[in-house]
């Protein structure tokens, strides 16, 4: 058996097992299906390599089929994946490389609105139905907090309002937070998604949290503004954690900030640990939103998503609204 056969052999096993050990709300939500709206792609083995690879244990090219293997025993039928590199030219790579496999419905490329050439690039790219938006914040030098700003910056926000695309931000900082709310004052109508936050709120200490969550109660009335439940994973003694105690208190300042309409799902795979650990990822909020009850799980596991960044169903196993 190959390790890439292997791998995906036991993570179905391991998400079965995770499932019958959840107990019977678990396994109800196990027939909702799942957009995952946070997974990388790259290939490191090309000529030129990549300026990112997942860190950690990756060792393989991140591929739409590599990661279908792995996710389609857990119940997710579709993914979109977030940019995770800096090179223009990877905006078209990617395309290239989700448009033969249907699970996925969408990229969120990596193009600078502040740059004269930003709007040749964005009515290029836009003609594609799988480029959702961009992701923007302070990865590869990035800088959203000094950018609202910039008026060139804001032009090319409201480029991407008028044509109805959606925004990423990176990584998680209060000052982040803070700036995703100007943005949205003078962008209002431009869709946002507010990465990772469970790993910022994870960490804080007590002086910063009273202002985080003063940003996360203003975000929280923002109609556009969503919040990806990503990076919740702990790893306990080395080894991934699925109890659900352990992020319950966190689940639950997220849900009761926000509530079931504006929070979306997001593996995170395979940067890190998440690239072992894609079965205890879902279970972990398998059961917190399971037990929200089946309208509050379809809206976090597809629905919200879909609200968000206005994917198209691209295979009949992925869900559409009635009507």
């Amino acid at each position: 058996m190959s390790e890439l056969h292997r791998r995906a052999f036991l993570g179905s096993t391991v998400g079965a097992a995770l499932a019958g050990a959840a107990g019977p709300a678990a396994a109800q939500a196990a027939a909702i299906p799942i957009i995952d709206c946070h997974i990388h792609l790259f290939d490191q083995t090309r000529p030129q390599g990549a300026p990112y690879s997942g860190g950690g244990r990756n060792t393989e090219p991140a591929l739409p089929a590599r990661y279908r293997k792995l996710a389609s025993p857990l119940g997710i039928v579709g993914a979109i994946e977030i940019e995770a590199s800096p090179w223009i030219e990877d905006n078209l790579w990617v395309l290239e490389v989700e448009q033969p496999d249907p699970v996925m419905v969408g990229t969120m490329g990596n193009l600078q609105p502040d740059k004269p050439e930003f709007k040749e690039y964005l009515d290029r790219y836009r003609k594609n139905r799988l480029f959702l938006g961009i992701r923007y914040g302070n990865l590869w030098g990035y800088n959203l907090v000094h950018q609202v700003a910039n008026p060139d910056f804001i032009e090319g926000l409201k480029l991407m309002q008028r044509d109805g695309l959606a925004m990423d931000t990176a990584n998680p900082r209060p000052d982040l937070l803070e700036a995703v709310i100007r943005v949205n004052d003078k962008v209002p109508d431009l869709r946002i998604i507010v990465d990772h936050l469970p790993s910022l709120m994870g960490r804080l200490d007590a002086g910063a949290r009273a202002a985080v969550d003063a940003s996360l109660r203003e975000l929280a009335q923002r109609p556009p503004v969503y919040i990806k439940v990503s990076e919740v994973l702990r790893m306990v003694d080395g080894k991934p954690s699925t109890d659900a105690a352990l992020y319950k208190p966190l689940l639950d300042r997220l849900f009761d900030t926000f509530g079931e309409d504006k929070l979306i799902f997001g593996s995170d795979w395979p940067n890190g640990p998440a690239v072992d650990n894609l079965p205890a990822i879902v279970e972990i909020v398998r059961q917190y939103f399971s037990a929200k009850g089946r309208a509050a799980a379809e809206k976090y596991f597809w629905k919200n998503s879909l609200a968000a960044y206005k994917w198209a169903r691209r295979d009949p196993s992925q869900p559409q609204l009635a009507g």
